[in-house]
This record gives C-alpha cells, sequence and structure tokens, in this order.
C-alpha cells in the first residue's frame, strides 16, 4: 500500500490553510523536491558567490563610508547647535538693585544673629583616638625587612590648594610603598608666578615631626644618589603616572621601578592618586593635611593678627564675622565669557585678554560660546553686587563685618561700589594688613592665599561663590573643626541668575526666596555623601569625615563649633 505525503502546510482536522499542493505519488513529490532542492542551492552559491567576492571591500569601503558622513555631517551638526535656542539668562542685577535699592534701605524687619545662622547639627558618634596613635605605627602595604627601600619625589603643580593637594597625596603614596618622601617641588605655574618653596609656606620641621613614625620625611636625597644624577634632579628619569591611579597601580607599577632604580620623580603629581584608597592609607591623608602642614611662622603671623583685628572689627556681632571668596577677577570673567553690563568697551577688554592669555582657544571654529547659556546654567563669576543682594536677602544686618577674599577684582571701583551700599564694614588683606607687614608678601600669590585662607578658615560663616580648590579645602577644614558642618553658604546659581533678572519681583518674594537658599545650605553643609564609593565629588579633603574623625579627638578646644572662648579657641587652631 502507497502512503499519502502531504507538505508540512496540508489543511488537516485542525482547520489551518495549505500554503501549496499536495502529492499524489512518491515520483511526484521526489521530482518537486528534487527541483525545489536544486533551485534553493543555485541561489545559495550564487549568493555565497557574491559575498565572498566583495566582503573584504566591503569591509574596506564601510569605514571609509561612516568617516566620509560624518566629515559632511560635522558642518551641518555645528550649525545646527550654533542656531538652536537655549535658556539664556542675561546679566540685569544691576537694574533690579537700583529698583530694589530704596526698598532694602527701609527693610525693618528683625536682622539675623550670626550666632543663630546655623540650625542643622550632626549627631556625631563618640570620638576616639586613631588606631594605636600612641605608638605611632608603620602604615605600609608593602614591608620590607631592611627598611625603607628608596625616595619619592614629586614635583606638586597649580595654585596653594593644588599643592596641599599633591603633598597629601604624596604622603599617602610613600607610605603604601614604604618609601621615603623628600619635601615636595613646587613647580614654577605660569598662572600663578610664584616662585616660593615649600619652607616659604609651610613650617618644614613641624611637617617632619609630626609624620615621623608614619612616613620618613627627609628635605633632600643623598648625596651619593644626587652624584648619579649630576646633582640635577631633572636627570632623574621622570614617571608618568595616569591621574587617579589607584593603590595597586602604584603597586604593580611604580613599586617595581622603586625597587630597581632607589627613587623615583613624578611631575606632575595633581591627582595622582585616586580617592578610593585602604582605610589606613587615607589615614595618612588626614594626618597631613589637619596636622602635619602648618603655615609657616610668617604667614601664621600675620594671619593670626588679621584674624584678631576682624575678630575686633566684628565687636557689633559678638566677634563675629562673615569671609566670602570672590573670583570676580580679570580672568575668571574672561574665561567664563560672561557678559554683564560694561558693553563694547567690556567685550574688547575680554577679548584682548583672551586673545593675550590663551591665544586662538576661544576661536576655534567647533567652540560655540553663549554666554547667555553660561549665566543661566551657573558658570559666570557672580558680581559683589550679587553677592551683597543675596546676603542682605538672607538677613544678614548692614552692619556685618566681611572679610573678601579674592585677588585682584574687575574694575574693583565700579563693581565693589554697590556691595559697599548694602554693607559698609568690608575688609581685605590690603586693609587688614600695613603696607609694611603685606610687603614680603607682594609677587607671591600662594603666601597671599594663605593667609586668604586663615582668615576665611575661622569665620563664623564662609560664602563660597564659583567652587575651586580654595573652597573645596576650606569647607573640608571647616567640617573637621566644626563638628562636621561645613558653615558655608553655596548658592544655587541657576536658580539666583533667574530671579536677579525678574525685573517684576518685589523685594519680599527675593527675601523669601534667599531665606530658603540660606536653610537649603545650612542643610547640605553637615551631609555626607553616602556611596559606595569614594570618587572625586566625593574628596576627602571636602569630607574628611568620618575618615579622619579619630584625630578629632585632640580637638576638644574646638568641638563644639561655638567654643566658651570663642577668640581665644579661634587663635589656638592656627598656632
Amino acid at each position: 500500500m502507497k502512503a499519502k505525503l502531504y507538505s508540512t502546510n496540508t489543511p488537516t482536522n485542525n482547520g489551518y490553510a495549505s500554503e501549496g499542493p499536495t502529492c499524489d505519488t512518491n515520483s511526484q513529490c521526489r521530482r518537486r523536491l528534487r527541483s525545489k532542492t536544486l533551485s534553493h542551492s543555485r541561489r545559495d552559491s550564487f549568493t555565497a558567490g557574491v559575498f565572498s567576492r566583495w566582503n573584504v571591500k566591503y569591509l574596506l569601503v564601510l569605514p571609509l563610508l561612516y568617516i566620509l558622513a560624518l566629515i559632511m555631517c560635522v558642518g551641518q551638526f555645528s550649525a545646527f547647535l550654533a542656531q538652536t535656542t537655549y535658556p539664556v539668562a542675561v546679566y540685569k542685577s544691576h537694574k533690579l538693585f537700583q529698583k530694589l535699592w530704596p526698598h532694602i534701605q527701609a527693610d525693618n524687619s528683625t536682622a539675623m544673629q550670626l550666632s543663630s545662622v546655623w540650625r542643622y547639627k550632626r549627631k556625631l558618634k563618640v570620638r576616639r583616638p586613631c588606631s594605636n596613635s600612641t605608638y605611632k605605627p608603620n602604615f605600609p602595604i608593602v614591608t620590607e625587612p631592611s627598611g625603607h627601600i628608596g625616595y619619592l619625589l614629586v614635583e606638586a603643580n597649580g595654585g596653594l590648594n593644588q599643592q596641599r593637594s599633591a603633598i597629601c597625596n604624596a604622603v599617602a603614596v610613600a607610605g603604601l610603598l614604604n618609601t621615603v618622601l623628600v619635601i615636595p617641588y613646587f613647580d614654577l605655574n605660569s598662572v600663578w608666578m610664584d616662585p616660593s618653596v615649600f619652607a616659604d609656606i609651610y613650617d618644614e620641621d613641624h611637617f617632619i615631626k609630626t609624620l615621623d613614625g608614619y612616613v620618613k620625611v627627609v628635605t633632600k636625597l643623598p648625596d651619593d644618589l644626587m652624584e648619579r644624577y649630576q646633582h640635577n634632579i631633572t636627570n632623574i628619569p621622570n614617571l608618568r603616572v595616569p591621574a587617579w591611579a589607584s593603590a595597586n597601580y602604584y603597586l604593580g607599577e611604580v613599586y617595581p621601578v622603586l625597587r630597581q632604580q632607589g627613587v623615583v620623580r613624578i611631575a606632575p603629581f595633581a591627582n595622582r592618586l585616586a580617592m578610593n584608597v585602604p582605610s589606613h592609607i587615607q589615614l595618612l591623608r588626614c594626618l597631613a593635611n589637619y596636622k602635619a602642614l602648618k603655615f609657616s611662622s610668617s604667614i601664621s603671623d600675620l594671619a593670626q593678627k588679621m584674624v584678631n583685628r576682624m575678630i575686633d572689627k566684628s565687636s557689633q556681632t559678638g566677634g563675629k564675622y562673615v569671609s566670602v571668596h570672590l573670583r570676580f577677577e580679570e580672568d575668571m570673567v574672561a574665561f567664563s565669557c560672561c557678559v554683564y553690563d560694561g558693553g563694547d568697551s567690556e567685550k574688547f577688554e575680554m577679548d584682548s585678554f583672551r586673545e593675550r592669555w590663551w591665544k586662538n582657544k576661544f576661536k576655534k571654529k567647533d567652540r560655540i560660546i553663549i554666554p547667555g547659556y553660561n549665566r543661566i546654567n551657573g558658570q559666570c563669576p557672580l558680581t559683589p553686587l550679587e553677592v551683597g543682594m543675596m546676603l542682605r536677602g538672607m538677613g544678614f544686618e548692614s552692619n556685618t563685618s566681611i572679610y573678601l577674599a579674592s585677588g585682584k577684582l574687575y574694575q574693583a571701583e565700579r563693581y565693589l561700589a554697590p556691595m559697599l551700599k548694602m554693607f559698609p564694614l568690608i575688609y581685605s588683606k590690603e586693609s587688614l594688613a600695613t603696607p609694611d607687614e603685606l610687603a614680603p608678601f607682594k609677587g607671591y600669590s600662594s603666601r597671599l592665599a594663605a593667609l586668604d585662607y586663615t582668615v576665611c578658615l575661622l569665620s563664623e560663616v564662609f560664602v563660597t561663590t564659583h567652587g575651586g580648590n580654595f573652597p573645596h579645602f576650606l569647607m573640608g577644614h571647616r567640617r573637621f573643626l566644626f563638628d562636621g558642618h561645613a558653615k558655608t553658604i553655596r548658592p544655587d546659581k541657576r536658580k539666583l541668575v533667574v530671579l536677579l533678572q525678574d525685573m517684576e519681583i518685589s523685594w519680599t518674594a527675593f527675601k523669601g526666596q534667599m531665606e530658603a537658599m540660606l536653610t537649603e545650605s545650612d542643610r547640605k553643609g553637615m551631609m555626607v555623601p553616602r556611596v559606595k564609593k569614594i570618587n572625586r565629588k566625593t574628596s576627602i579633603y571636602m569630607y574628611p569625615l568620618p575618615e579622619c574623625g579619630c584625630l578629632q579627638y585632640h580637638n576638644s578646644t574646638l568641638g563644639s563649633g561655638h567654643p566658651v572662648n570663642f577668640r581665644d579657641a579661634l587663635i589656638e587652631s592656627i598656632r
């Protein structure tokens, strides 16, 4: 009996529709199947032939076509970006101030007491001394039976606080590798132009003594080692280390070179160690930053006098004062590419400055500069007028003593005048110190910055206006001193610039917004970022607690943030 064969889609009792005819005999089905198979094989062989002949060419041509298309589109895409409408803000602060000034003068509401600015308080755990701190243990991961394996030489670059970061990182790396640290060299930066050496800014003997037992520090390389390199440290091969290198990188890449050569030189050394390192190495950073690094006697003596004078001048507010880090210098204004109220003369001046310092950096075709976008994005330095309006809106009275930490302000006479109307008691290095006292510091930007740093550190309120290493280190140092609270005002610049261009806003409404901004700054000032991994945004220098908390055991006189004798406690902290 011959069996019937059906196609795979033959209708059945299940009711599916047929896609082809059925076969009545085996021979018919074989012929049809054979013909289909031959047809498919010819088609497949043809396709395979085409791809076998062209696949290599496609591999070569496709990337070229992609690059060509990309080149053709870049110009059109850039033009599209240039034509895109961004949300922007226009500088109208001077006009708003003129409108609101009578209302600011007539404001008779209760003034805020500086002693009650900060309402949030952290619940700190009981302080304990650092583990085995009495015995000064060796912390390194690397241990050698014969002691230290060589010398670490680093070159700290940048301004005062970038150099400070490099010093602390160098101490940590020296502890990690069990090597001797040579007092860091300072790079003569083309911007800062400060030829100071370590001992000009920091107390070298105190630095070495404080780290003794943790990291060995020497002032120079041994003569026999210097002789090998013709008494010129630049002859020592420079090891290039990537930014934010991990502890494992140093152990795997730097340590073998150190063992082989006996000395390692790393230049530049800014940001050359990751924030996430073992806890005992992190403690070395804390020890260096908050204990070992003290300003030299020439700096600390004058800084102490300036702090005393600020306390005396702020007698109306109980010896408490506000410090403001103002970044409205000519180079900052020029670099930000922001537009203020100077018109054509300002544009010409800023264009000339950019050309002189940065050549064609701001004239490249692919660089799109939209001043209004920069402003609404919070990238423009605040003017003294804007800072003054913000502080008056927050409730600071006109008799508040303010210390301005700044370089040479851009058109100071013009832009500082409105702030002086709102706060007549404004002081600076130049007004607190005599010309004879300041004379040895002239031309040394890092030493001048150290004076500013100290006076800001010990103020009741610190106001940061434009970010950078200076305020970041200060906020961390203030957290360390004041029970974990930075006591710092960090304005929401995006929100502020929108308010400052609203010509319909009333003084009452503006003041309400500023009071809310102060409350938010107070809340955030005591926060510790809770992240699984410390990164650049959660720097140990900006958020020293809880990692550096054990060192606070020795700061009991400053622990509460409101010591019994405010003046004596402030002076004691900078000695």
